[in-house]
């Protein structure tokens, strides 16, 4: 008996080496693809807080929860099982698939520039309140952020699965765990740097009314700057929608703009690959814009 559970207990040491090591691989490989990952994580950043602004205050927080659960149901609940079979019987549809999300993508950020260049009829002010705060319009831009959320953590997911598949040795247990840790950890990072940038107003005005002169200084600065930088992440966001849209198309024909100009890597190189693809995407989302507006059906009033 005693040698038989000394043998039992070396199994189980044997076994725990065996999970741990597991365990860092998982880790190394998600940060390591994580890091990969940094150009979309920060345009995910960007586009969401769009989605939030003009919600009264107490609605903002709960909103983001709705969106961040929603993007951990694409990540973990969609795309993760998803990639993982087309990486293992039909490897080959993976790009085509995120070409189709580019393109969406294409078609949001032109459709935003097409609302600010061509003019609309303006609601009064009563009208824009009351669809503000109606659950439709809630419901209707948290639908939005989700589905746009999907695209980007496709994306995503596909960079760090394609990191995981270059590493030595891997298996398809080692892959799920990857892309589930790089969902977890990257849709808590965005959202919680969201939900801190909404509420980065309701901090300042929190400071302000300290009796402390520095905190005063600090709170009315955040209040003044908050609305300009939402508005600069509207716009970075829409950018950011264009860049990584027309990024997927191009790179999915295997054409990377910046070489071109004879620039395969370094920060001059990602600015001229980022500039270019923004504006192929822009074409390409312009053209299904006008296609758009030309067959749908116009509401019935």
């Amino acid at each position: 008996m005693p040698s038989g559970l000394a043998a039992l207990l070396d199994d189980i040491a044997t076994i725990a080496k065996v999970a741990a090591a597991s365990v860092d691989d998982v880790a190394a490989a998600a940060g390591k693809a994580g890091s990969k990952a940094a150009g979309v994580v920060i345009d995910d950043t960007a586009v969401t807080p769009q989605y939030v602004t003009g919600f009264t205050p107490d609605r903002e927080l709960p909103i983001i929860w709705r969106i961040a659960k929603g993007s951990f149901f694409n990540k973990l609940v969609i795309i993760l099982p998803v990639a993982l079979l087309l990486s293992l019987f039909l490897p080959w549809a993976i790009t085509p698939i995120l070409m189709l999300g580019g393109a969406y993508l294409c078609f949001e950020g032109a459709e935003k520039v097409w609302e600010k260049l061509v003019p609309h009829e303006k609601e009064n002010l009563i009208e824009e309140l009351a669809e503000l705060t109606s659950a439709e319009h809630e419901a209707a831009m948290v639908k939005g952020a989700v589905r746009t959320d999907f695209i980007l953590s496709a994306e995503i997911m596909a960079i760090a699965l394609n990191e995981v598949k270059n590493l030595a040795e891997t298996s398809i247990w080692l892959e799920a765990g990857v892309l589930a840790m790089v969902a977890i950890a990257i849709t808590i990072a965005v959202y919680g740097v969201v939900g801190l940038i909404v509420k980065m107003d309701d901090i300042g005005l929190h400071m302000a009314q300290r009796e402390n002169g520095g905190s005063q200084a600090i709170g009315r600065t955040l209040v003044k700057a908050m609305p300009k930088l939402l508005a600069a992440l509207s716009t970075i966001g829409t950018a950011a929608m264009l860049w990584v849209g027309g990024q997927i198309i191009v790179h999915g024909f295997g054409v990377h703009p910046a070489e071109f100009f004879g620039l395969y890597e370094g920060g001059l190189a990602w600015v001229v690959d980022a500039a270019l693809s923004g504006i192929a995407g822009l074409a390409i989302g312009a053209v299904i814009v006008l296609v758009h507006h030309q067959f749908a059906k116009p509401k019935a009033h």
